[in-house]
């Protein structure tokens, strides 16, 4: 194993003091240019890296910004690409964290995270879909689709409500009149709305509801699949189904496989995001597209904004259904 190079091996290779190097990487005074330039020749040579922690301790910052999440699952990874693009040509880095791996829950995660990395690792932090947000914590905090909607902190959201009626709606168009619901985690405010917004259209169109068509989903395909199985053997199985998210749609489209069912021709498939999977799936995924990337971005501005003495702000984008081929009128 190669030891990592010291500051004192820098100090050597450049033909100068330890002290000098420190004053070289921490870019302080009193360091002449020619010097300099020798310095961080040497350190690049060597590929030495000072100690982040230390170096935040001494300026109390650290020019990382770091993005939170749960897991690192489809909506992530495409919110996190987004925050990357943003923060090109600034001077911050980006810290990704997981932080309910290693515990295997989601309970308590958004805490243990910022009190890991808060105030020596991170100067602010964009957390995805927490279920609760720090009232207090170290650092400027953007939630990005948090549990409890738009309140508290800054958050960045979607108009969940209005795209899933959207959803269930077109479902109506087409024919639909029995369309089951594979509902998200009850723990998010997200799941509520897109509950509300499929009841509500329903109720507009003069369907009665049915709480036998409604079950658990979850956010995540494993967690789906009892749900999906539950709707299509009831005796009177829905012809068409709003999936709270995309994971759990194309989980359902397994499942319907599984039994025999084509999509569209049997069962019309609708779900939320727009992740990459929905378009590359067969058939491609009818679904409510949230701008993830923009989103990403816009969590960005709102936190360096919030790091230069900013105010809070809470902004809601439009969520935009996307038709696709696993939607059509039901078999007659």
């Amino acid at each position: 194993m190669v030891a990592r190079p010291t500051i004192h091996d820098v100090a050597k290779a450049a033909g100068v003091s330890v002290a000098t190097v420190s004053k070289a990487i921490n870019g302080r005074d009193g360091v002449a240019p020619a010097t300099l330039t020798q310095v961080m020749n040497v350190v690049e040579e060597l590929g030495y890296a000072s100690s982040l922690v230390a170096t935040s301790m001494r300026r109390r910052q650290t020019n990382v910004i770091g993005v939170l999440v749960a897991e690192f699952e489809p909506f992530a990874v495409q919110l996190l690409q987004g925050v990357s693009t943003a923060l090109q040509n600034t001077r911050y880095d980006v810290l990704a964290y997981a932080g309910s791996v290693s515990a295997g829950e989601h309970l308590g995660w958004e805490r243990r995270s910022l009190s890991r990395l808060g105030g020596t690792l991170i100067d602010g932090a964009i957390i995805v879909t927490p279920t609760t947000t720090p009232a207090h914590a170290t650092v400027p905090i953007v939630a990005v689709d948090p549990h409890a909607g738009p309140k508290g902190t800054s958050t960045v959201s979607v108009h969940n409500h209005d795209g899933a009626r959207a959803a269930v709606e077109h479902l109506i168009s087409l024919g639909h009149r029995r369309i089951g619901h594979l509902r998200g985690r009850t723990d998010l405010e997200s799941a509520h709305q897109r509950e509300e917004g499929y009841r509500r259209a329903l109720r507009d169109a003069g369907i009665a509801f049915d709480p036998a068509l409604v079950v658990d989903g979850g956010y995540r395909a494993a967690d789906s699949t009892a749900g999906a199985h539950h709707l299509l053997a009831l005796p009177a199985r829905p012809t068409a189904i709003f999936a709270a998210n995309d994971q759990s749609a194309i989980e359902m489209m397994r499942i319907a496989a599984e039994r025999g069912l084509r999509v569209p021709h049997d069962l019309s498939v609708v779900g939320f995001d727009d992740v990459p999977e929905a378009a590359s799936h067969d058939p491609q995924l009818t679904t409510v597209r949230q701008p993830l990337h923009e989103m990403g971005r816009i969590a960005v501005r709102v936190l360096l904004g919030m790091l230069d003495d900013g105010a809070p702000e809470h902004v809601r984008l439009p969520a935009e259904l996307v038709v696709r081929s696993s939607t059509a009128a039901p078999a007659r």
